[in-house]
């Protein structure tokens, strides 16, 4: 999809389709996944300007000067990040986190970067309880900072999780070296792959790199 002309429409078409039956055959719910991509929200803030922004040839629509690059920029922003946000979040949906930490590491991805997200996944619930924790201590004491001029206690809240989430990290660490960690975490046993798994794997990539391969002819 990143390697596909904006001005391919007709594949964007394609590569949603090929999205939408994924997420059919996976039994993902449309809707559970529409939601999800709100995460993306933020980039087609930014997508939304672009023709009020960029500079070059105008063009008048519905009563607006708008920059026919920064249009086309919107648009290009808009189907590769929605269709590439949908892609991962459906990976995400369908796919347990081990097993993909397990493939970043199979595809030769440096073994610290896959340490840290796989670290980074595991201690967000450690991190959102210690939160969740810090938000009864404030209300049981009778404060709960909302008002913009409380932003300093929000601040300082913030600054304590950091150092409690530190030092437990710390403490996890030293458990871990302990316990004969060497900088990797045991993989688990996969087994081995079938030819019937490989043909399956690579049915979608093989149709996407179709699409694309036409989308430049």
């Amino acid at each position: 999809m990143v390697l596909t002309p904006r001005e391919a429409f007709g594949a964007y078409a394609v590569y949603g389709a090929l999205i939408v039956v994924l997420t059919l055959y996976s039994d993902v719910p449309l809707l559970t996944l529409a939601r999800r991509l709100s995460i993306e929200t933020p980039f087609l803030l930014f997508a939304v300007a672009l023709p009020w922004l960029a500079r070059g040839d105008r063009v008048d629509l519905l009563g607006m000067s708008l920059s026919v690059e920064g249009l086309w920029g919107a648009w290009n922003i808009f189907a590769k990040a929605t269709l590439g946000a949908a892609t991962m979040m459906l990976l995400a949906s369908v796919t347990p986190i081990t097993s993909i930490l397990h493939g970043l590491r199979r595809l030769r991805v440096p073994a610290v970067i896959v340490a840290i997200a796989g670290f980074m996944i595991r201690y967000a619930d450690v991190i959102a309880s210690e939160m969740r924790r810090m938000k009864v201590g404030r209300q049981s004491r009778g404060y709960e900072p909302r008002l913009l001029w409380q932003a300093r206690a929000i601040a300082s809240s913030a600054g304590t999780l950091f150092i409690r989430s530190y030092e437990r990290g710390e403490r996890v660490h030293l458990a871990m070296m302990s316990r004969g960690y060497a900088g990797a975490m045991p993989e688990p046993d996969a087994g081995a792959t079938s030819p019937a798994d490989w043909f399956t794997a690579f049915l979608l990539p093989a149709a996407a790199a179709t699409c694309c391969i036409a989308a430049w002819l």
